[in-house]
């Protein structure tokens, strides 16, 4: 008897519970189908003011910040901490949320983005300062004494010749680059220092990627070399990279072409083929490929004729303060803002009416009425779909560790359309 491999049945199984049942229904830990409302909201980066004010735009919680969207299933592609100071209160409330929406028949998926990851093995580079912060208590100079201490005593035993080398005002530089509240953070996130961790334990509990209905949601994306992944794989593999780090071996952690890392299919380079993506979404059964990780300036940005929708608008003040979200009925898809809603563009062709009706939205934001310039006169070096390269400044300074001083990539067109991490 021939047997068909697991993603084929999976697509099947989902095709079929979506034409017999309209009902919301669970097929396993990462496919979800007969969903009526999904709202999918990108990074938020320690911004919990804005955060709040995104969701109530989407109408999931009321004045009292209490869940409200029914049997809405709410999903957050990532990148929670860093560059803001309110992580902890971000995830809090969040958790509060996954409770409550469960009792009113939704959902709250929360996805792992690069910057949990980095916190995660210690890559803590755009840490906020008020995030560590918000750790200190009464007891922070006294616990960061004992871990200098710690520190010294080892350095002294391994290299005794550094250690009597250390310049006299070494505590000060110390100190500097270890905060009050820095112990305690590690403490909170890094496995490595305590299994029991609150936020360690958190990033492990979370998935990579999910599909609902005929939308795959991921932080980053999916490349050409993870294309016939599994979603479980790539949970697996990254969660698994994160629970035993080893620096000389990240795999995913740090891989550009990786789920958190990648961002070909929101514009730079190399940017993936309509070959790789319909390919992605074929291998999975799906219409849709949903990413955050590449910052737009304020605008749910659709790319090969809506097949790849990204949604981190800015909505942390630190990349502008975007208030933006994805919003999917069985009417469509719609780009939520503060001033209202607008249909999503099904063609790369209607992208300038869709434009021109966010800016009207939104007339005070100079990012949207540069990338409407450029779709009407684009500029000769440009990308694949008539964009010249896209607003996010800082997204195209933030590299992973691994990526830096690296050689140039290959590009796409060099590699399988679709192949496998193994």
């Amino acid at each position: 008897m021939t047997r068909l491999p697991v993603h084929k049945l999976m697509v099947g199984l989902l095709a079929w519970t979506s034409l017999v049942s309209a009902d919301p229904a669970q097929v396993d830990d990462f496919h979800w189908t007969g969903v009526e409302r999904i709202i999918a909201i990108g990074d938020l980066h320690g911004d919990y003011e804005n955060y709040l004010a995104t969701l109530r735009a989407a109408g999931l919680i009321n004045r009292r910040d209490r869940w409200s969207g029914g049997a809405t299933h709410l999903v957050q592609t990532g990148d929670i901490p860093d560059r803001g100071p309110d992580t902890q209160r971000i995830m809090e409330h969040l958790d509060g949320l996954v409770r409550a929406a469960r009792r009113k028949g939704g959902a709250v998926h929360r996805l792992i983005g690069n910057h949990e990851a980095m916190n995660v093995y210690g890559d803590l580079r755009y840490v906020s300062p008020g995030e560590y912060e918000a750790f200190v208590d009464r007891n922070s100079s006294k616990l960061r004494d004992r871990y200098f201490e710690v520190v010294m005593r080892d350095l002294q035993q391994r290299d005794p010749e550094a250690f009597a080398n250390l310049p006299e005002n070494y505590r000060v530089q110390w100190d500097q680059e270890h905060p009050l509240g820095w112990v305690e953070h590690r403490q909170a996130w890094d496995p490595r220092w305590n299994p029991e961790g609150e936020f360690a334990k958190r990033a492990l509990g979370l998935k990579v990627a999910v599909q609902i209905n005929d939308l795959l949601f991921v932080h980053g994306g999916i490349s050409h070399r993870y294309c016939r992944n599994s979603l479980a794989s790539l949970t697996e593999e990254v969660v698994g990279h994160l629970r035993e780090f080893n620096p000389a071996d990240t795999g995913p952690l740090e891989d550009e072409f990786g789920p958190l890392w990648y961002r070909g299919l929101s514009g730079h380079p190399p940017e993936a083929t309509e070959e790789v993506v319909q390919a992605i979404l074929d291998h999975h059964g799906a219409r849709h490929i949903v990413v955050g990780h590449t910052p737009t300036s304020g605008v749910i940005w659709p790319r090969y004729d809506a097949r790849v929708i990204q949604i981190d608008t800015g909505i942390a003040a630190a990349y502008g303060g975007y208030v933006a979200y994805l919003e999917v009925t069985p009417e469509g898809l719609f780009a939520g803002y503060p001033g209202g809603r607008v249909p999503l563009p099904g063609t790369d062709d209607e992208r300038i009416a869709y434009l021109q009706k966010v800016i009207a939205l939104a007339p005070d934001n100079p990012h949207l009425q540069q990338r409407l310039a450029r779709l009407q006169a684009p500029a000769v070096e440009s990308g694949a779909d008539g964009e010249s390269v896209p607003d996010a400044e800082s997204a195209a300074t933030e590299t992973s560790a691994a990526a830096v001083g690296a050689p140039a990539s290959v590009t796409e067109s060099e590699q399988p359309t679709c192949g496998i991490y193994e």
